[in-house]
């Protein structure tokens, strides 16, 4: 006999899926019991032990290869611990024991992992559940791996955990068929390991604090691990219980934090899919603990077919409140889901901004003095933190590591920084010598973009606009190594031409580069530089300026391209299979960006430069998260470089043109307006026209400070400097409930 007891309330079973042969199996009847006569998982229940210390209620009976049982509809059998059956036990009458005489070398066995004092707060977007527990038994073989929750789940991932490196067991979300899916094949659990897990749930629309439960209104957070070991060791059920430390899930892999888009479908095709596609595994569906006997009649796991939903769309309403943005050049996602915003304040990169050496010539500007990184919530784009004060000249890249600090580029500069994300603005380390450009291991020039391995903490890093490079650096700064573009055939190995986005992909251990002016992506292993693949696709026109991953299915490839005048392919991104190369969708923005507005925000499409992995939620939400440089405004990045011949001299001259035109519409009603208060003097004062001086660039952050709502630098305080007031509090805090719950920055005055 075989036992399974409940764990939640009451069920309704409507079918009956018997899998067993006649060849061996001579007849079977399933009992329902308030109580089992053991209570060991299985018994010889042909002795004088029986079934049920009860009365037992025959629920099924199977002999001679009989067909399954569905039951009508609307119709089922009521079960659970307040219905008077809280067991099934398995009666089974061998015909032929022959098969069992050989010795079977492995045991099958089940591994749960199940937290037990989780507290979902309401409308707290994020909350983490972790267990984890040291392994002190013999060596398991995982082999398959089960995620549950209810309905506010989002994603369930299992780890190994050996010498402090977390090793993926499996990931999934609890949304979709809760079946058994194949485990990484490569992990095992030895003596001195550690077996942990996360559930991260989302207390949005609850008004009411959620708890640990049996019923559909609590929440649930199980794991389970199937697993083998050798027989003469086997155990054939093991859990945990323990919650995780804070210290230890620190360094939790990103992908844990990322949830797994879902598509919607109707109950009856739900009810169809698992049905068809996974008849035993997915029976106890799902408030059941199963018993350590259960597993010894399971002969084979049935795969399922994952939908994945990667349609982007644009989201017009986003954000709800106004965002004063300079140029965005870089975007990231933090560890708690946070959009980091890296932008270039009343900077601008122009044709004056550099000389043919590369040297910036617009120091006397100063830095920035607007808060440059914006910590915001990607639902509503409401500010929850902002730093980024009086330390940059000309960002950008951005991304952050396992420990939420920013690793930033100035292209001005020429330097890498990691910057912390306290809003103290402390700078933790600094690559590259400031304003110098060069092309050693100690110089950069005009580095573009940083990625970081989230499990060494390794960096690399793309230079940049002169130099044709990634190079390597250890977590704490030390020169590792340093390659350039890679080809399969050596012969025709074409250099980087800007290699300006960078992407590390943790499920492959790969860093992939998008080398603009090539229109190319390449890949290469991170430990080694070893050139991998390259993505080259003539949709993208020639040019491609962004790329971001996401480890969802076989690996997903976003990327944008940008404006070339040798292509006429339209501006768009790119949702490409990273296993197969081809590419699964496009997406554009609804409205085209204006360029010519000072406080522009470039919302256009959601999946450039998004660093470490894309958040498949924010996807599935159709939730627009910003742009990376706008291949518009690399145009005069793209002007501030030497031209190669005479005929691209054109370009530079009719865009200058097409400047003046603006030029002198705001001159004209700057006089306009002053003629009209009688004030003329004033009004050239105001525009650095006065005593006949020209005016070297137009400032239109000076412009706006003359006018009501605009602070001296031409941004509005109330979204970035009323947060850096928040900030200067000495006694402030960055914990999460803070974060979540920050009320909106108060309106200045100025």
């Amino acid at each position: 006999c075989l036992s399974s007891d409940g764990e939640g309330g009451q069920k309704s079973y409507m079918d009956f899926i018997p899998h067993a042969s006649m060849n061996t199996v001579h007849h079977m009847l399933l009992f329902g019991c308030r109580t089992p006569v053991s209570t060991a998982g299985y018994w010889d229940c042909g002795s004088s032990q029986g079934t049920c210390k009860d009365e037992a209620s025959i629920m099924y009976a199977w002999a001679r290869n009989a067909p399954p049982t569905k039951l009508p509809k609307d119709v089922g059998f009521r079960v659970g611990k307040n219905s008077g059956m809280a067991y099934f036990v398995l009666q089974i009458h061998y015909g032929d024991v022959s098969s069992f005489r050989g010795k079977q070398p492995f045991i099958a066995g089940m591994y749960l992992l199940i937290s037990m004092d989780t507290v979902i707060l309401p409308g707290k977007r994020v909350t983490n559940s972790d267990v984890a527990c040291d392994y002190t038994s013999y060596p398991i073989y995982p082999f398959a791996f089960r995620t549950h929750t209810h309905s506010l789940g989002k994603v369930v991932s299992g780890y190994r955990i050996r010498n402090g490196k977390w090793s993926l067991i499996g990931r999934q979300s609890p949304q979709l068929p809760q079946a058994f899916y194949p485990a990484n094949r490569e992990v095992n659990v030895q003596y001195g390991d550690t077996i942990a897990a996360r559930c991260v749930f989302t207390g949005e629309g609850r008004s009411s604090k959620t708890y640990i439960g049996g019923t559909s209104a609590d929440e649930m957070c199980n794991f389970y691990i199937m697993y083998y070991m050798e027989s003469k060791h086997a155990i054939p059920f093991m859990n945990c219980m323990e919650p995780g430390s804070k210290e230890l899930f620190r360094s939790i892999p990103a992908e844990a934090n990322v949830p797994i888009t879902v598509p919607q479908m109707n109950s009856k095709m739900h009810m169809e899919h698992t049905a068809d596609e996974t008849p035993l595994l997915n029976t106890c569906d799902e408030d059941k603990v199963l018993d350590q006997g259960m597993f010894k009649v399971l002969t084979e796991l049935t795969g399922v077919f994952l939908f994945v939903d990667y349609h982007l769309e644009q989201v017009s309403s986003w954000p709800q409140s106004s965002l004063q943005l300079g140029q965005v050049s870089g975007l990231a996602l933090d560890s708690n889901s946070n959009l980091v915003i890296f932008h270039r304040g009343d900077h601008r990169w122009g044709m004056d901004s550099f000389n043919n050496q590369a040297r910036y010539l617009q120091r006397s500007l100063g830095p920035i003095q607007q808060s440059t990184i914006l910590a915001v919530d990607p639902s509503n784009g409401r500010i929850l933190k902002a730093s980024g004060r009086n330390m940059f000249y000309l960002p950008h890249g951005i991304t952050t590591d396992k420990d939420n600090n920013y690793w930033v580029t100035d292209v001005a500069l020429h330097q890498v920084l990691k910057v912390d994300s306290d809003g103290r603005d402390r700078i933790l380390l600094a690559l590259g010598e400031a304003f110098t450009p060069g092309s050693d291991i100690n110089h950069f020039c005009k580095p573009t973009d940083v990625a970081v391995d989230t499990e060494t903490g390794d960096i690399f890093v793309s230079d940049g606009y002169c130099n044709a490079r990634i190079l390597k650096f250890s977590a704490d700064g030390k020169y590792l190594s340093q390659w350039g573009a890679g080809s399969s055939d050596r012969r025709r190995q074409t250099p980087f031409q800007i290699p300006h986005s960078l992407v590390f992909l943790p499920d492959r251990k790969e860093v992939c580069v998008a080398d603009r002016e090539n229109g190319r992506i390449q890949c290469f292993i991170a430990e080694t530089g070893q050139f991998v693949k390259e993505i080259k696709k003539d949709e993208f026109g020639g040019k491609l300026f962004a790329i971001t991953y996401s480890p969802v299915g076989d690996g997903l490839i976003f990327a944008v391209n940008g404006e070339s005048l040798y292509h006429s392919a339209p501006l768009r991104g790119f949702v490409i299979n990273y296993s197969t190369n081809r590419i699964l969708d496009t997406f554009i923005p609804n409205k085209k960006v204006n360029t010519l507005r000072c406080t522009v925000i470039y919302l256009v499409w959601i999946s450039q430069r998004i660093r470490s992995v894309i958040h498949p939620a924010l996807v599935q939400e159709k939730q627009i998260v910003g742009q990376k440089d706008h291949p518009l405004v690399e145009m005069e990045e793209r002007k501030s470089r030497p031209m190669l011949n005479k005929e691209k001299g054109v370009l530079p001259a009719i865009i200058t043109t097409l400047l003046l035109i603006p030029l002198l519409l705001v001159v004209f009603l700057g006089v306009f307006m002053c003629w009209r208060k009688n004030s003329i003097s004033q009004a050239l004062t105001r525009f650095s026209l006065c005593s006949g001086k020209t005016v070297g660039s137009l400032n239109l952050g000076k412009f706006f400070a003359s006018n009501k709502g605009y602070s001296r630098q031409g941004f509005d305080q109330l979204s970035t400097e009323g947060s850096d007031q928040e900030r200067n509090v000495e006694d402030s805090s960055d914990s999460d409930n803070e974060e979540y719950s920050a009320l909106p920055p108060p309106h200045s005055s100025s």
